[in-house]
C-alpha cells in the first residue's frame, strides 16, 4: 500500500463520520481497529470509555454482547480482533493465547458500565487449581508500528519452602525476609541478585513471584537493553499499562476496570516488579560511558522523578561481583534488597543431593547439582547450558 489513505470510521444512520485516520504501508489490521474506536472517542461521540482486561478467557466465548453489530473482525495465529457497535456504544475485543482485554466507548458512562459488564460475564475461565502456577507478564519492543506488546502466561513456581535447600544458609536467610515483604515493606525500589552463574538467581524470582502474587504483578522484560535506550518504550512499559490512571492511559482513551475480587487489591493499588535478566553492562562500574543514558534512566525509574506515583519495582540478575557494580546503584536506601548468590557448601551440596558422590570438596551451584542429578559430571557443566535449558536454575 504506498502512500497515506484516509479511512472514515464506521458511522451509525444518519450519522456522520467521526475524525478521519490515517494508514502507511506498515499498519496491521490490528491498528485500523483501534484507530477507529479512538477516533469515535477523540471526536466527542462517545466519550465514555470502560475497559476490563481478562487473564484466562473461555475457549468460545465471543467477547461480543448479544445484538451487536460486527464491523471488523482480524484473525491472527494467536491473536484475534473485533469492533463492534450497537446504539449508543462501541467495543473493540481482543483476545491473544493467554488472555484479552475488552473496551467499550458509550455516550454515557452508565451505558459504556453496562456493556461491558454484559460482555464478560462468563468469560473468563475458571481460576487454575493448581497453587503453584502464577502469572507473569513478558514484554517486548515488536516493529512494524506495534511497539511494546505485553504478554501474559501461567508459569510454574515452587513454594519457598521446597526450594529454599538449594540455597546457601545465609542466602537463604536474606530470601527468607525477601519472600515475607508486603506492599507496606517496600523501602527501596531496586532489586538486585549477584552471583555466578547457576546459582538460581531465576529460579528464586520465579518463587518470588508466587509468594508476592497477592500485591505485586511480575513482569519480565524480554529485551532490557532496548527498553532504557528507547525513551518511548520505556514509557509504554512504566506508564502505557497503567490502565487505571486518571491521566488516560493506552490509545488516549480513560479505563476504568471492573473491581477487584473481595480483598484483592485493584491495579491501581498493586505494585509491579520489571525483571531485567543478565543486564552485566548496564549496572557495572563503567555503565555510564558504555551505555550512555541508559543507567540514568535505571536510576530515575527506582527513584527519580519517572517513578513517582508510580508502584514500580525492578528485579535484575547480574553475573558481576559486587566491587565491580556502578557505585549509584548500590548507594544505601536504593535497594530493597541485595543479594548475592553464590554455590552452596559441600554439605549443604551434599544434603540436597542426597548423596557425596561427584560432589566437589569446594561446594556446587544449583546448576550443577541438576547436572549430576540427571547423571552428568560436574566438569560437563561448563561450558553453562543454553539459557533455555538453563532457565530453570539460573
Amino acid at each position: 500500500m504506498a502512500g497515506m489513505t484516509p479511512v472514515p470510521p464506521p458511522a451509525r444512520p444518519g450519522e456522520e463520520p467521526a475524525l478521519p485516520v490515517t494508514i502507511t504501508d506498515s499498519t496491521a489490521p490490528a491498528d485500523i481497529v483501534d484507530m477507529l474506536l479512538v477516533s469515535e472517542f477523540a471526536s466527542g461521540r462517545l466519550p465514555y470509555a470502560r475497559s476490563r482486561r481478562l487473564e484466562k478467557v473461555r475457549r468460545h466465548h465471543p467477547l461480543v454482547p448479544d445484538g451487536a453489530e460486527v464491523h471488523r473482525t482480524v484473525r491472527g495465529d494467536d491473536t484475534y480482533a473485533v469492533l463492534a457497535s450497537g446504539p449508543g456504544w462501541m467495543l473493540r475485543s481482543r483476545r491473544w493465547t493467554y488472555g484479552a482485554q475488552v473496551t467499550v466507548i458509550a455516550e454515557s458512562d452508565e451505558l459504556a458500565q453496562q456493556v461491558l459488564k454484559q460482555t464478560v460475564t462468563g468469560a473468563e475461565a475458571p481460576p487454575d487449581p493448581d497453587p503453584g502456577n502464577v502469572t507473569m507478564g513478558f514484554w517486548h519492543f515488536s516493529p512494524g508500528g506495534r511497539g511494546a506488546v505485553r504478554t501474559t502466561r501461567r508459569i510454574a513456581a515452587e513454594s519457598w519452602e521446597t526450594v529454599r535447600p538449594g540455597y546457601s544458609a545465609p542466602v537463604a536467610r536474606a530470601m527468607d525476609d525477601l519472600m515475607g515483604v508486603t506492599a507496606a515493606d517496600v523501602a527501596g525500589r531496586l532489586l538486585l541478585l549477584h552471583g555466578p552463574p547457576g546459582t538460581g538467581k531465576t529460579s528464586a524470582l520465579r518463587t518470588l513471584a508466587r509468594s508476592w502474587r497477592d500485591w505485586c504483578q511480575v513482569d519480565c522484560v524480554l529485551d532490557p537493553e532496548r527498553l532504557f535506550s528507547e525513551v518511548g518504550y520505556l514509557m509504554d512499559v512504566v506508564i502505557g499499562d497503567d490502565e487505571e490512571d486518571e491521566d488516560g492511559g493506552e490509545d488516549a482513551l480513560r479505563y476504568e476496570e471492573e473491581p477487584a475480587g473481595e480483598g484483592q487489591p485493584t491495579r491501581r493499588d498493586r505494585w509491579r516488579l520489571l525483571i531485567l535478566e543478565d543486564c552485566d553492562e548496564l549496572i557495572r562500574g563503567g555503565a555510564k560511558d558504555a551505555a550512555g543514558q541508559a543507567l540514568s534512566r535505571l536510576l530515575n525509574l527506582t527513584d527519580g522523578l519517572l517513578g513517582q506515583g508510580r508502584r514500580v519495582l525492578v528485579g535484575i540478575t547480574t553475573n558481576e561481583d559486587l566491587e565491580r557494580l556502578h557505585p549509584a546503584v548500590v548507594r544505601p536506601g536504593r535497594c530493597l534488597a541485595r543479594i548475592e548468590v553464590g554455590p552452596l557448601t559441600r554439605p549443604e551440596a551434599v544434603a540436597w543431593l542426597g548423596t557425596e558422590e561427584g560432589v566437589p570438596r569446594a561446594g556446587a551451584t544449583l546448576a550443577e547439582l541438576y547436572a549430576l542429578r540427571r547423571g552428568t559430571a560436574p566438569t560437563a557443566v561448563a561450558p553453562l547450558p543454553s539459557r533455555a535449558e538453563a532457565g530453570l536454575y539460573l
